[in-house]
């Protein structure tokens, strides 16, 4: 159906032949009713977003105009969410104030920002957001890699942005967007569209200009400001970095040309146009976010040896799944991270082999049986893969590896079911028929049973068990690594009192990572002291290692390592490494509870909301302080 022709059998009126945006259908079902968004999409909807802004690194804020185009009903209201902006006007296209109203503020999702549109269709919003706003994270030069210049990061996901951008911050409501940032001169802006043209400057300050002609989530549109430069790898990747850490990323992650041909070569074309890495400092709350066009990654993936990079194959993944399909609200958010996780397996496996491509699943798997556990085990709600995430909880709290791991199982699930070459042609017409759509679990369940499977196929997989029942289904597909029996044999028997020689201290990451997981969680002190000594685990720089190492020294009080854990907690800010190692501590008795409050006291200033929001709940922090 045409465009025109769809608006109007929705009831709405397009905002100008310009704004060529759908109206996905799926945002009229149920399922895709967003409790986390006051927005109104069915009466009145962003379709783009045209930012003109200024940062100010001595105020922590940025400020500037928001230009919004609209699809509306006749008569509709504009409903928008808003998190501490601090509006000066609203107007429209000629200037002419529109009446707004604040709505009371709840303090997960903000406030209702309403506005009266008197039949406009474009509207400027003169704003600025709070020195504290949740999205935005101010690093002093001592906080960087360079230690000579501030920096400034975004982080979106799942529902910050409305504390920086005035919009319909729900993950269904897709727009295109484009602005202009002004920085300090000695700084460069980057952002998760499209470079146009070079920047223009004046004596102090430059300003850049960034495009996204491609409808997306809000959540994706990311800013990045520092002492950052480039180092290409192709013809359509590179890498971003501070100078300091740049020659380390742009090794790293230099293959970047080769993931992206691997990732088309299984699930069809890559529609982004560039795919760059922006390396942050370490203070970033994720391993990495797949902003379009340039994905925001941590350090603690830089180990040296590219053994961390399949973190790139999942986020470069995203520009399919989530991306380009995306779930419709949080509650589906499986849709976004599990498809992932199956998606970067494959990758893996084209590039490196099925070796290390079992190993990685494997572990998966035993992530996936710790978070069933964490959840309150495998009749929980929160294990489901389609969520109940009600207004009163974060989205934030279904954002755990049940959506990641067991969402992958299901397609493996799936896949065994009725083989690679017919799954792979259903997933790459998947994407074909969603680009740029929201999708609710239900609707990936209809085309999945009118697109792929028989009845009796669905009956026998059991899809809508896999869906909408908590539980890991004993159907489930486990991967296992031909690797690791060796692996669990060396550690069965170094807990028995065998030689240190028999530990795999120069096998892979992957290797070294099983290793310690399978040491029962109780060993002498000198036992833990031999290893410390052979492989110096509490100085590694391999970050997933270092994290599985302190897991099991803590879990023993092995103070030789307390000094390790305040380094690690201090020198990074990856929820996936915090949170567990705090929560660990302090499940310790006094001993773990008294060095977890002397660690996060330091380490909490440097941290991002998203990990301080976590780690105070673990450690009562604002209750105590």
């Amino acid at each position: 159906m045409r465009i025109p022709a769809l608006a109007t059998a929705l009831g709405l009126v397009l905002a100008s032949p310009a704004v060529a945006q759908t109206v996905a259908p799926i945002l009229t079902t149920p399922d895709a009713r967003d409790p986390h968004s006051y927005a109104r999409p069915a009466e009145a909807r962003v379709t783009h977003v045209a930012l003109d802004l200024a940062a100010d690194f001595d105020t922590h804020v940025i400020r500037g105009i928001a230009t919004l185009d609209i699809l509306a009903k006749p008569g509709a209201k504009l409903v928008l969410d808003d998190n501490g902006l601090k509006i000066v006007t609203i107007t429209d296209a000629a200037g002419k104030p529109l009446p707004y109203e604040i709505g009371a503020v709840d303090k997960i999702h903000g406030a209702p920002l309403t506005v009266t549109l008197n039949g406009a269709r474009k509207i400027r919003i003169a704003y600025a957001s709070s020195p504290d706003a949740k999205a935005l994270q101010w690093l002093t030069p001592a906080q960087t890699a360079g230690k000579t210049q501030p920096f400034l990061f975004s982080q979106g996901e799942a529902i910050l942005n409305r504390s920086w951008i005035p919009t319909q911050d729900s993950p269904g409501i897709r727009q295109t967007w484009e602005a202009k940032i002004a920085v300090p001169k000695q700084l460069t802006a980057v952002m998760s569209g499209l470079a146009t043209g070079k920047p223009t400057c004046t004596a102090d300050r430059c300003t850049f200009e960034y495009k996204m002609d491609k409808p997306v989530a809000p959540y994706l549109i990311a800013l990045a400001v520092g002492d950052i430069a480039f180092k290409s790898t192709g013809p359509r990747t590179g890498i971003w970095a501070e100078p300091a850490t740049l020659p380390k990323a742009a090794y790293e992650f230099g293959e970047l040309e080769k993931f992206v041909a691997a990732a088309e070569g299984l699930y069809g074309p890559y529609r982004w146009g560039r795919y760059d890495v922006l390396v942050l400092p370490p203070s970033f709350p994720f391993g990495g976010m797949e902003n379009p066009t340039l994905t925001f990654a941590t350090p603690t993936a830089i180990a040296g040896d590219r053994s961390l990079v399949s973190l790139i194959a999942h986020e470069l993944a995203h520009s399919w799944s989530g991306n380009l399909v995306t779930n419709a609200t949080w509650d589906d958010f499986w849709l976004n991270e599990g498809f992932t996780s199956y998606f970067e397996n494959r990758i893996m496996e084209a590039l490196y082999g099925k070796r290390r491509a079992d190993m990685e699943a494997d572990l998966a798997w035993t992530d996936m049986l710790a978070a069933v556990k964490d959840a309150g085990g495998p009749a929980a709600k929160d294990t489901q893969l389609h969520l109940d995430l009600d207004a009163a909880r974060d989205p934030d709290d279904g954002m755990t590896q049940i959506a990641y791991d067991k969402g992958a199982a299901f397609l493996r699930t799936i896949e065994k079911q009725v083989g690679r070459a017919r799954w792979d042609a259903y997933l790459r017409s998947y994407f074909d028929r969603h680009a740029f759509q929201p999708q609710t679990s239900a609707g990936f369940l209809a085309d999945l049973k009118s697109k792929l499977l028989t009845p009796a196929e669905a009956k026998t997989i059991g899809v809508d068990i896999w869906v909408y029942s908590p539980g890991i289904p004993a159907n489930a597909v486990h991967v296992t690594s031909a690797a690791f029996p060796a692996v669990d044999a060396a550690a069965k028997t170094y807990a028995a009192g065998g030689p240190v020689s028999g530990v795999p201290g120069k096998a892979t990451t992957q290797e070294i990572t099983r290793f310690i997981t399978q040491l029962p969680r109780k060993l002498p002190a000198e036992r833990l002291k031999t290893l410390d000594t052979a492989f110096g685990w509490n100085t590694t720089g391999n970050a997933e290692i270092r994290f599985a190492w302190l897991q099991l020294a803590l879990a023993n009080h092995y103070a030789p390592a307390d000094a390790s854990a305040e380094q690690f907690l201090t020198s990074q800010g990856r929820r996936k490494f915090v949170a567990p190692l705090f929560q660990q501590m302090m499940d310790s008795g006094d001993w773990g509870h008294k060095l977890a409050m002397d660690i996060y006291g330091k380490a909490r200033p440097g941290y991002h909301a998203v990990t301080q929001v976590t780690v105070d709940r673990i450690t009562g922090w604002k209750l105590m302080n």
